[in-house]
């Protein structure tokens, strides 16, 4: 991650049935015509009245003291160690163990692996007579091994071995089969310690019973190392602070999605933001009521504030709206409606998709991502309904650019200055996602280099290319934009040779792990049903890690997967974004 002064998170918000109801595109026609006004910023944060909560840290305070406590116990030595797994009561698969040194010293500690590159190690940094440890990656069901080696200052050391028993897997993720295809541990980026797991990001639809479908992360070998029991939809972010950022519900019963949470691994929560999962509002004519306000991506902006993809709580649109919240207060500071930049005609006039998700409101936008790029304080934007990616200025709104794979006819005059030309052939966005900057080029001036998964769907009236490709694959693309002569070039893509069997009509991702490393996620495969992750080498475009996963439970599917440490030091920005 960037440093806190200039890593942004971005945050795309998810909405709860991001799902197959909430993607899917037909032909049907349902052309929707408004002269409503757009809402007012003040109705918008009126409605969606994002504050922060206290509650489940005060519930947490008991066990926080007893391990403040536990910490200056002098009782507790290398040779007698408190431990506790789980501490927190959601993260199964941790633990915390805590010592005293009569001597200042540094702790190494690892979580033997069962095979090679299995093992996760961590190392503290600073010499001290205290140590509190967080033991992550721990396996389920198992009486785990940790060695703990302390070194003194004058170099000598002394090691004890601990013992660690977990309880099984729930259900819901022992039911999912995995099938690791490929693993070339020596090619993967597995990170130092091997603390790197692959976190598979779960879509998780409102409803009671479709509340355990747990995000989780796997090693090499596809051995789930790390769950949560907090019911997660689309949002599992890693901030510039180290922490996790999910989308959860403030009651495991709720049948919505209301919460913001700020996490460490282990399951403390720091920050708690609530938000109004009634903020949408009712059709005119409909007796049923949405819920859920976030629903694709949160992002972290360099100074801790959180930007979110929302609906903007009127009766007629949804997935349009972003806002600005707090860091310090909760409270929505700014608001960003698509309907004030792009052209009326565009949400007046759409008829590209239809869903009774949204109980007839209009989906004409169906924002997926956000991403903050601090180079020139502006953000990315992906829309899947509009099969476009765009640039506009953070504080002005006003627009840099615009890849679209709309036929150029499709725009108003006014906006085809924006439109970025083609050098050379390249895959035009097609109901896309997860659009993200490679973060080595964002040091130069008026260039970068883009990455998005494109799922390859026209939606809509699209460019012949487009239309002709559509549906036949998926593929995680790389284009090069030239921000200056408003031109882009494709540098990279993986997908189109495997064909249609990993064509992913909705959702995915595409992320970048090191300058030769990619890892996509096809994940909406045999109807929603299974998923595949590849990590590959753009260099010799050879797979490295092939794992796929099946029997993913109702509303559980992979919507991203992404390469996290469980030991987060400092990264460069966009690389798990």
């Amino acid at each position: 991650m960037h440093k806190k002064s200039w890593l942004v998170v971005i945050v795309v918000v998810i909405l709860g049935g991001a799902g197959w109801y909430g993607y899917h595109a037909t032909t049907t026609k349902t052309t929707t015509s408004s002269s409503s006004k757009i809402r007012s910023d003040s109705a918008v944060k009126k409605d969606i009245n994002s504050r922060l909560v206290y509650g489940e840290i005060n519930k947490q305070k008991s066990e926080t003291k007893t391990l403040t406590a536990t910490a200056k116990n002098t009782k507790y030595t290398l040779n007698n160690m408190y431990t506790k797994v789980n501490p927190y009561g959601s993260s199964p698969l941790t633990a915390v163990a805590i010592f005293h040194t009569k001597q200042a010293a540094k702790v190494t500690y690892t979580v033997v692996g069962k095979t090679a590159k299995t093992s996760i190690t961590n190392s503290t940094s600073k010499y001290t007579k205290n140590h509190s440890l967080q033991v992550l990656g721990l396996y389920a069901n198992y009486n785990n091994k940790v060695k703990v080696t302390v070194t003194y200052k004058n170099k000598t050391t002394k090691t004890k071995t601990i013992r660690l028993k977990t309880q099984k897997l729930p259900s819901s993720l022992s039911s999912i089969k995995v099938n690791v295809k490929k693993n070339n541990k020596s090619k993967m980026v597995l990170g130092k310690g091997n603390s790197k797991l692959t976190f598979m990001v779960r879509t998780t639809i409102s409803g009671k019973n479709k509340s355990k479908n747990f995000s989780f992360g796997m090693d090499a070998d596809g051995t789930i190392r790390w769950y949560t029991t907090r019911p997660t939809s689309h949002i599992f972010k890693q901030l510039s602070n180290g922490h996790l950022l999910i989308w959860t519900k403030s009651k495991k019963s709720n049948s919505y999605f209301n919460e913001l949470v700020e996490m460490d691994y282990t399951g403390k929560i720091y920050k708690t933001y609530r938000l109004n999962h009634k903020a949408w509002g009712k059709t005119a004519g409909s007796k049923k009521q949405n819920h859920n306000q976030i629903h694709h991506d949160v992002t972290e902006l360099p100074n801790g504030d959180l930007i979110a993809t929302v609906s903007d709580g009127g009766r007629k649109y949804v997935e349009d709206t972003m806002i600005v919240i707090s860091h310090k207060t909760g409270k929505i500071t700014k608001v960003i409606n698509m309907k004030k930049i792009l052209p009326a005609k565009f949400y007046e006039n759409y008829s590209a998709t239809k869903s009774s998700k949204y109980m007839g409101k209009t989906d004409w936008f169906h924002e997926n991502s956000v991403y903050y790029d601090s180079t020139d304080n502006s953000l990315i934007i992906s829309s899947r309904n509009q099969d476009l990616v765009m640039k506009i200025d953070y504080k002005t709104e006003k627009i840099k650019w615009i890849l679209s794979g709309k036929k150029r006819s499709a725009w108003p005059k006014s906006y085809r200055k924006y439109l970025l030309t083609a050098k050379g052939k390249i895959s035009w966005p097609g109901g896309q996602h997860a659009a993200i900057v490679d973060p080595t080029t964002l040091k130069n001036k008026n260039s970068l280099n883009l990455l998005i998964f494109n799922n390859n769907v026209a939606v809509g009236d699209t460019k012949s290319s487009l239309a002709k490709s559509s549906g036949k694959y998926s593929e995680g693309v790389e284009y090069h934009i030239n921000e200056k002569t408003k031109t882009i070039s494709q540098v990279g893509s993986y997908g189109k040779s495997l064909g249609k069997s990993n064509f992913s009509n909705i959702i995915g991702s595409n992320r970048y792990l090191s300058s030769s490393n990619r890892l996509i996620d096809f994940g909406w495969l045999e109807n929603g049903d299974a998923a595949n992750i590849i990590e590959y080498d753009t260099k010799t475009k050879k797979q490295v890690f092939n794992v796929k996963l099946t029997n993913l439970g109702s509303g559980g599917y992979v919507y991203r997967a992404e390469r996290f440490s469980l030991y987060p030091t400092s990264r460069t920005y966009g690389t798990n974004e």
